[in-house]
């Protein structure tokens, strides 16, 4: 192994909490919005399958028609709504039907795995505290779209991706638990992300569970 796929390992986690600080004495009733691939989305299903997280995935509510997170969570039985935004004039009018579709299937915690939409007041208020969102970068840095372009062309030496409750200020709110990724010399955005998504899969539900050990 070289030094630079060396270097590609070498991650932080903070906080680093062990698994029986994150227990959670009672399921949390999850819903999870997504709008590409779903890999965060599994992620968490596979956490909660392994008994690393105390909750059940009660629905996944996609905004594109073609999102490949709806066959995922196919795969683990998970119900799955179809919500496109493009049928909706306003923000607000998008979120009324979300927090509709989250209400009838009981969740009370919502998680935004890749979720490509602004949210508004709607949604936050419905579920004061009980956003949570997954972004790939080291917030405050590169908030928005293509975060990892972002970190390429500043030419950073280290990245990476938090969990953080959200707000009406894109890609705002608490920090719950980051983690941080060299960057490499020979970097392209597919491999950069690639390596961040690997420690997003990781640090998603200890998100989650930090979130709700608080409360």
């Amino acid at each position: 192994m070289n030094s630079e796929q060396n270097n590609s390992t070498q991650v932080l986690i903070s906080p680093n909490l062990s698994s029986a600080q994150l227990k959670l004495a009672s399921p949390l009733q999850l819903g999870i919005m997504a709008s590409g691939s779903g890999s965060n989305m599994e992620a968490v299903a596979k956490a909660i399958a392994s008994g690393e997280l105390n909750a059940e995935i009660k629905v996944v509510i996609y905004n594109n028609p073609d999102a490949k997170v709806r066959s995922r969570a196919a795969k683990y039985n998970i119900p799955s709504v179809l919500i496109d935004h493009r049928h909706y004039r306003q923000r607000e009018e998008l979120d009324r039907v979300i927090v509709n579709t989250l209400k009838e299937y009981g969740v009370d915690w919502v998680v935004m795995a890749g979720w490509m939409r602004v949210v508004t007041q709607v949604l936050l208020a419905a579920f004061p505290g009980r956003v949570i969102n997954i972004h790939p970068s080291l917030l405050p840095s590169f908030k928005g779209i293509r975060a990892v372009e972002q970190a390429l062309k500043a030419k950073v030496k280290i990245t990476g991706c938090t969990v953080h409750l959200v707000s009406l200020e894109v890609d705002s709110g608490e920090i719950l638990i980051q983690s941080a990724v060299p960057v490499l010399p020979k970097d392209t955005p597919e491999t950069l992300h690639a390596r961040i998504q690997v420690q997003e899969h990781l640090i998603l539900p200890q998100g989650i569970a930090i979130a709700a050990s608080r409360e």
